[in-house]
């Protein structure tokens, strides 16, 4: 499913282990199909699996998103799993990531990696909104990912869970902000598509949209809705 969702239009494929059934298997397996359709994988670890992160990039993985960080003290812990010493505290291993890479050399592999494998930290609760200008400035952060999903059910104090709540989004719109001032990316899972296009004006740079799972039941439902006009 990966890799042929990969071989389509998009930029890149995201194998979900927090609230996706990835195990790191399947996700080994899947980093190496989106490679094959010459795309680059990501991974979404589990809450608080900084060690998933590094074992992610050790396969192959592009870029990896850490959900809940709270805090700089999760960032940093984040970071130091992201990045080689002396930035962070990766441990040396990445045999299969070096195989998939386009670089022939461990050498070349090691003094770019760093640069070429972004981390991006998730803003999903109030506390990380409050704290947003000091996780940016975590050395090791590329970016942030806004799960607005959770970042609604915050919002509202658990009143609802509304990914197109209308009383957050000058909020969305301030961490797309804050993650340019800071030269980091931002980055959004869009639930609904059609609001890809507000936020790349808002300054999102990376929109995830739709699930397998969704993606199966669309054209499914558009394969039979053919079928029956037959």
């Amino acid at each position: 499913m990966a890799e042929m969702l990969a071989r389509l239009g998009f930029d890149a494929v995201t194998l979900d282990m927090q609230h996706g059934f990835h195990s790191t298997e399947s996700v080994l397996r899947g980093i190496a199909g989106v490679a094959l359709a010459g795309k680059p994988a990501i991974v979404r670890i589990p809450v608080g699996r900084f060690d998933m992160a590094s074992r992610a990039l050790d396969m192959g993985a592009s870029a990896v998103i850490a959900p809940m960080i709270n805090d700089v003290e999760d960032a940093r812990a984040f970071a130091a799993a992201m990045k080689f010493p002396p930035l962070g505290e990766r441990s040396w291993g990445p045999h299969r990531a070096v195989q998939l890479s386009r670089h022939e050399d461990v050498s070349t592999f090691m003094r770019t990696a760093d640069r070429e494998t972004l981390s991006f930290a998730m803003i999903e609760t109030r506390k990380a909104f409050d704290r947003l200008n000091d996780i940016l400035d975590v050395d090791g952060i590329d970016g942030v990912f806004v799960g607005p999903a959770d970042f609604s059910i915050a919002w509202s104090e658990g009143a609802q869970v509304d990914p197109g709540l209308k009383e957050m989004m000058p909020a969305i719109e301030a961490i797309a902000a804050a993650a340019e001032k800071n030269g980091k990316l931002a980055a959004i899972f869009a639930a609904d598509p059609g609001r890809a296009g507000r936020y790349r004006q808002m300054g999102y740079r990376l929109v995830a949209t739709a699930s397998d799972t969704e993606s199966l039941v669309l054209g499914a439902a558009t394969l039979l809705e053919r079928a029956k006009a037959g």
